[in-house]
């Protein structure tokens, strides 16, 4: 895990790679209370044995946005950013779905800092994501994450 105490240590990182998470499989379970919270049911989704006769995934899938939901749960396993007033969720840009995420695949998220300004005081870094799936080749999603610091 890289810990990051204030601005100039993060601009250390501009061009790296920061780390990846730890692997999580999104089982059914979490499929289906993401289902429920967003209230999109669509069979592919949640409904099993429909989805294990139907091609071409022969199971249940994730829903897309349930994978982009577990950035900031996983970005903590990776950068550990202390001394901060507040951090905010400020943008998700340039995102591509590479891959359907399968019922109970493992992901992990691999971060590289892109950019970081200090913006009077509010610090807009950019966060390069790829979300890996477990034994395959190419990944769920790419895309550019980026969040607003406050230090204190």
């Amino acid at each position: 895990m890289v810990i990051i105490n204030n601005f100039e240590e993060y601009q250390l990182y501009v061009g790296k790679e920061l780390g990846q998470s730890n692997w999580h499989t999104i089982d059914q379970n979490q499929i289906n209370r993401f289902a429920d919270a967003t209230l999109d049911h669509q069979w592919i989704h949640v409904d099993e044995e429909r989805a294990a006769k139907a091609e071409p995934f022969k199971s249940t899938i994730a829903h897309g946005y349930l994978t982009l939901s577990l950035i900031p749960h996983l970005w903590k396993q990776i950068a550990d950013v202390r001394n901060i007033k507040m951090e905010i969720n400020y943008g998700i840009e340039n995102f591509k779905f590479g891959q359907a995420v399968l019922v109970n695949n493992e992901v992990q998220l691999k971060a590289k800092l892109k950019s970081i300004v200090n913006l009077r005081g509010t610090v807009k870094v950019v966060i390069e994501a790829i979300l890996d799936i477990k034994d395959q080749k190419k990944p769920a999603y790419t895309g550019d994450v980026i969040f607003l610091y406050h230090f204190a």
